[in-house]
């Protein structure tokens, strides 16, 4: 064991708190399946909502109210799959009453607020877990070994480009909380940069230094939809991403520059993974599973259970937040 057990009794009772879209398949079901957790409660704001949702999974008890998953004595973990501008206004709720705790990625809007929420759990000795899973996944852990193996050489740049067009729901004028300032200043950045960055930091360090520059350049929305930054990882290799929402087509493309080869891989997009180096080539396609966070939660109960060390824990996306708003020059 590398660490004492947070938990000595089993199952591990979690809650939900915002069974949305995100927890129909992607990360609501892996707390039903994975050994030793069960799904004990689930929370929604509408209450014919997560009645649905509790029947549909067989989730014994709902609730509109968070306050009823997070002061609850049966239930010991909680996990919140809401907005990311009520990340911090549950999170400090679920640190004061001592419970482990997920919270979705981002872990809040800005660094200042990410701050506060990983200090509430470090006080109290808790567990915090954020929804990077992509440091879980058995896709981009094969990046990180041929990385481990030295295949490419000393690592000299990574960069990233990702695009996409203007959705029938940005071109609408319809509500979209992902575009709205208030609650995602960034955009689909918030949402979909995060996972990159958080996963180059996993495979090439920390990053000691970034800066960007944003701006929003179609004015569909209140929130940034072009961004481009650089920075330079712990390790000496540097690099560099752009993000815009408004191209005239969808991409998503990552290179790792060595001294000795490249490795090409995406992000987002379920792509093979390329590895160059001298005169030889492969490509690897490695399938996701069903449920996208099931091994991140998997790793969740090995630490729970004192059994592992979590990849994906509060002071790796508190990290993520300060990159990110380095990035977008807020701090």
């Amino acid at each position: 064991m590398e660490h004492a057990p947070f938990f000595r009794h089993k199952p591990i009772r979690w809650g939900i708190i915002g069974c949305g879209n995100v927890t129909e398949v992607k990360s609501g079901p892996p707390y039903q399946m994975t050994q030793d957790f069960e799904l004990a409660m689930v929370m929604r704001r509408d209450g014919g909502k997560a009645k649905d949702y509790a029947m549909r999974h067989k989730v014994p008890h709902w609730t509109t109210d968070a306050g009823e998953i997070i002061e609850n004595p049966g239930i010991d973990a909680v996990y919140i799959a809401t907005p990311p501008d009520t990340h911090k206004f549950y999170g400090l709720q679920v640190a004061r009453v001592g419970k482990p705790c997920c919270i979705e990625k981002p872990m809040s809007p800005c660094y200042a607020d990410s701050l506060e929420i990983y200090n509430a759990f470090q006080e109290r000795n808790v567990p915090l877990f954020v929804a990077y899973y992509r440091r879980s996944l058995p896709r981009f852990n094969k990046i990180r070994e041929w990385l481990d193996l030295g295949l490419i050489g000393e690592v000299r740049h990574i960069h990233w480009v990702k695009t996409r067009t203007a959705s029938p729901l940005d071109l609408s004028g319809e509500y979209n909380w992902r575009t709205d300032a208030k609650i995602a200043p960034a955009g689909y950045f918030d949402d979909l940069a995060s996972h990159g960055l958080n996963l180059f930091t996993y495979l090439l360090g920390d990053i000691t230094g970034a800066k960007g520059i944003a701006g929003n350049q179609q004015g569909l929305y209140t929130a940034l939809d072009a961004i481009t930054g650089s920075w330079k990882h712990k390790n000496g290799a540097t690099g560099s991403g752009s993000w815009n929402f408004g191209s005239h087509e969808p991409k998503d493309h990552v290179e790792i520059l060595g001294s000795k080869g490249e490795i090409r891989f995406s992000v987002l997009d379920e792509s093979p993974l390329e590895l160059i180096y001298g005169s030889n080539r492969e490509s690897v396609f490695i399938e996701h599973p069903k449920h996208l966070h099931q091994y991140h939660v998997e790793n969740m109960r090995k630490q729970l259970l004192g059994e592992a060390k979590h990849p994906s824990l509060g002071s790796s996306a508190l990290h993520t937040s300060w990159v990110m708003d380095k990035i977008l020059g807020v701090i």
